[in-house]
């Protein structure tokens, strides 16, 4: 007798097949991000461990002067301690930020599947290679460097080739949302890169790294084996990237008609868009320049927010690390919230506009008010939380989606990881400097770093002008000829009568 249908391949069945195709795009992508974020985590937990206060531990068994720091990592056990971090982060942001802006050109070019697999793949070998000093007692302040470097690099292969694929398989209704949610992935690897890290961080440090740098690698093979770049590759229905009603867009750009030809023949004859042509996409200026305020913020506060609420608010290390996990939090409901708002308005740049305009006076009451109690510590990191990051958890997932498929492209849709890696690259030069500027400022006061992060959210806003006015006017005309519409269909009908 044969066994009835499993009901797992029963639900699998039930689902259509583009939904299939889709689910896996979004799961693959969302773990392969997630690996991302989870390798470059290790190293802000290594930190305390690679410089200790050995007086607790007891008497220096090499007898040198420096009996505090003699059970730390050189070179990292000298007073200059916080310099040489300093050197190792801002190693990875620059290299990051460089590589960005020619990594969408090679993803353009390239097969996002083998892009996206070899670069998982280094990125994991080089984050192990920092793990590997630990065990061949590397002391040696160059060769963290480098990899730190070699790893910036390694890295960049990753956004423009996610946010890519995701694109490809949703249209432009859906991306706000869909996107809102998926974006959460940093959040998800920055909290699984502390756990596995914090594993082993006070036995033998280097495992935090090798650990982190093979799931990633593996993860990289995964996706070599099962991920489709585009709908048309296994038979499925490829989305609606423009609104079909063909009306004028926020940027005033018409849909044409194009051809019956098949849409993935149409890729391959239509060359890739070059760095230039990128550029003159409209909007990819405005949101760019955005994003490296936004990201100039966020990171910031990623880097700096534990120490500022040890400092002012007079918490434990554990406490202030406890709570400076919900200005993530705050950052995935913002994400979700802001994707779907822009979804329902059609405004991109008017959801982020508002936020920015918004989370300026929060960060003056958060630095003012927000210590006052616990209570009101944790709403208000949510909600900055959310303000902050939510513009730009959108422009780096749906609004770069959206001018990959501008309609000014004339259905070339080989643009999407170059526009990816120009708006996410731009907005990788603000997070190498806002924690920098933070250092630098933060002497003089805290009061001062929040003026700073303040003013950088107002330029943010303002540099989004130009592109809310056309969102608005877009508005006003549609609803002008809505009301005329409905006026016409009245007069029919009174004439009817």
């Amino acid at each position: 007798m044969r066994a009835a249908l499993a009901p797992g391949v029963r639900l699998l069945r039930a689902v259509p097949r583009d939904s299939r195709y889709r689910g896996l795009t979004l799961v693959l992508t969302f773990l392969s991000y997630t690996s991302y974020h989870l390798s470059r985590k290790p190293i802000s937990i290594v930190k305390s461990q690679l410089h200790l206060n050995c007086s607790a531990l007891g008497t220096n068994p090499h007898n040198d002067s420096n009996s505090t720091t003699w059970c730390s990592w050189a070179p990292f056990d000298q007073d200059n301690y916080k310099e040489l971090f300093g050197a190792l982060d801002n190693a990875f942001l620059v290299a990051y930020a460089i590589g960005m802006f020619i990594s969408g050109i090679f993803g353009e070019r390239l097969p996002l599947r083998y892009y996206l697999s070899v670069g998982m793949l280094l990125s994991g070998i080089f984050t192990a290679l920092f793990g590997f000093g630990y065990f061949w007692n590397i002391h040696v302040l160059w060769y963290y460097i480098i990899v730190q470097v070699c790893n910036g690099l390694a890295q960049t292969t990753g956004w423009p080739s996610v946010v890519a694929c995701v694109g490809n398989w949703f249209g432009k209704g859906k991306r706000g949302l869909i996107m809102g949610i998926w974006n959460s992935h940093t959040s998800v690897g920055n909290i699984l890169g502390s756990l596995i890290a914090g594993a082993w961080v006070s036995s033998e440090w280097g495992l935090s790294f090798i650990v982190p740098g093979v799931i990633i690698a593996v993860i990289g093979i995964v996706c070599f084996f099962f991920l489709v770049e585009h709908p048309e590759d296994v038979g499925c229905s490829p989305p609606q990237q423009h609104d079909a009603s063909g009306e004028k867009d926020p940027e005033g750009v018409t849909s044409e008609d194009h051809s019956s030809t098949d849409p993935k023949e149409l890729a391959e004859e239509l060359e890739a868009i070059s760095f230039l042509g990128a550029l003159r996409i409209p909007g990819v200026v405005e949101f760019s320049l955005c994003l490296l305020f936004a990201k100039l913020v966020s990171y910031t506060f990623l880097y700096w927010l534990p120490l500022y609420i040890v400092n002012v608010a007079h918490f434990g290390a554990k406490e202030a690390g406890d709570l400076s996990t919900l200005f993530d939090v705050g950052g995935i409901l913002g994400g979700i919230f802001a994707g779907l708002i822009s979804d329902y308005t059609g405004g991109r740049a008017t959801t982020c506009c508002v936020m920015l305009v918004v989370a300026a006076p929060m960060l003056f009451l958060y630095n003012h008010v927000g210590q006052n109690g616990i209570g009101t510590s944790i709403a208000m990191l949510i909600v900055c939380g959310a303000l902050v990051n939510g513009p730009y958890a959108l422009i780096t997932t749906a609004v770069s989606a959206d001018l990959g498929t501008h309609e000014s492209l004339k259905g070339n849709a080989r643009a999407l990881s170059t526009v990816t890696a120009i708006i996410d690259g731009t907005g990788s030069v603000g997070a190498a400097l806002g924690p920098l500027l933070a250092g630098l400022i933060s002497p003089t006061g805290w009061n001062n770093v929040f003026y700073m992060l303040i003013a950088a959210d107002v330029l943010a806003c303002l540099l989004l002008a130009r592109v809310v006015v056309k969102e608005v006017r877009a508005w006003y005309g549609c609803m002008a000829r809505k009301r005329g519409s409905s006026v016409q269909l009245t007069e029919s009908v009174l004439d009817g009568k």
